[in-house]
């Protein structure tokens, strides 16, 4: 069953949500690309939770407040999201940007997250390991660089954006430079804070990630106490869409060793 797009008020914010499945909370934050469909890792995912996809404020047709300046605030504003569960714990997955947003929350507290998993995280650098540029990549270069089976990119390559769909896609490019312009991708403190996490960590790369070297994985392996490294062969930066069934497995199974 595809998931239910809603409204959803956070304080003063209100954006879309996509919403599906029971069982306990997942709230999943999506990357640079904005809000997706209802993914098939959303639908594997929803026979195990009540999963939970927003659109990150600033982002298509989502209220963008004025006080949304930085990852910082995007960290904080998911800190307000998750308060509004109550006291059930919320498994958090977070891709690319939404990685660097939970990362960067679950820092800050993690008294509302139940297990964390971050799949191809922004938000550190690595001297000596440059990562892509998708600022400076060509609309077709910055489709095709995030995955291994160029099947995939030459499917949504083929596709004629409506004028809405296009707006959008405007509208997210502008609230990626935001967040990922300057520092590129990185908050330069994050790194030595990452030990605060201290819920079940996974840690899901693809080998070939074109963006964000593989090898980072290793490090954030080491900078968040036990948490547990995946690297997934054959895939680029979006294990969600590229490898749906690895990672709804490897999530459910970082579930399961909390119960």
């Amino acid at each position: 069953m595809p998931g239910t797009e809603t409204k959803h008020k956070v304080r003063d914010v209100n954006v879309r949500m996509l919403r599906g499945g029971s069982g306990p909370p997942l709230l999943f934050l999506h990357g640079a690309n904005g809000l997706p469909v209802w993914l098939p890792v959303f639908e594997l995912l929803s026979k195990q939770f009540e999963v939970f996809v927003p659109e990150h404020p600033g982002f298509g047709t989502s209220d963008n407040p004025a006080w949304l300046r930085n990852i910082g605030d995007l960290a904080m504003y998911y800190l307000d999201f998750l308060d509004e569960f109550g006291p059930h714990e919320v498994h958090v997955v977070g891709q690319s940007l939404g990685g660097w947003a939970a990362a960067e929350a679950a820092t800050r507290n993690c008294s509302r997250i139940k297990t964390l998993s971050l799949l191809g995280p922004a938000g550190i650098r690595i001297k000596g390991l440059p990562s892509g540029d998708n600022f400076i990549w060509s609309p077709e270069e910055a489709v095709r660089n995030l995955y291994h089976n160029q099947a995939i990119p030459d499917q949504i390559l083929a596709m004629q954006p409506t004028d809405d769909q296009a707006d959008i896609l405007l509208t997210n490019r502008f609230a990626t430079a935001k967040f990922g312009w300057e520092p590129r991708w990185y908050n330069p403190s994050l790194e030595r804070w990452l030990h605060r996490i201290t819920v079940p960590t996974l840690v899901m790369w693809g080998k070939e990630d074109k963006l964000f070297p593989s090898a980072y994985a290793a490090r954030w392996g080491e900078r968040i106490p036990g948490s547990r490294v995946e690297i997934v062969p054959e895939c680029g930066h979006v294990p969600a869409v590229e490898k749906p069934e690895i990672t709804a497995k490897e999530i459910i199974r970082l579930y399961a060793g909390t119960r």
